[in-house]
């Protein structure tokens, strides 16, 4: 891995205040601070999936299709 994927892997993808506010509006319940970066790590696979599913169509776009698909949606 080059130095900058490594820290693309290490990278929150999520805002975390958000997350928070809508775990607590939705079931008045906490979020433990992992959550976050475990969140992160399934976006990735899926962004991962749906880059494959664009590639595989001949597409340089990623679309919402491509996520439905990764997540057997289709």
């Amino acid at each position: 891995m080059t130095e900058q994927t490594e820290q693309s892997a290490a990278d929150v993808l999520v805002v975390v205040s958000k997350l928070k506010k809508y775990i607590k509006d939705k079931a008045e319940l906490n979020t433990s601070g992992a959550v976050a970066d475990t969140l992160s790590s399934l976006i990735r696979v899926m962004c991962d999936k749906a880059i494959e599913n664009a590639k595989n169509e001949g597409r340089k776009t990623v679309m919402e299709r491509d996520f439905a698909a990764a997540a057997g949606q289709n």
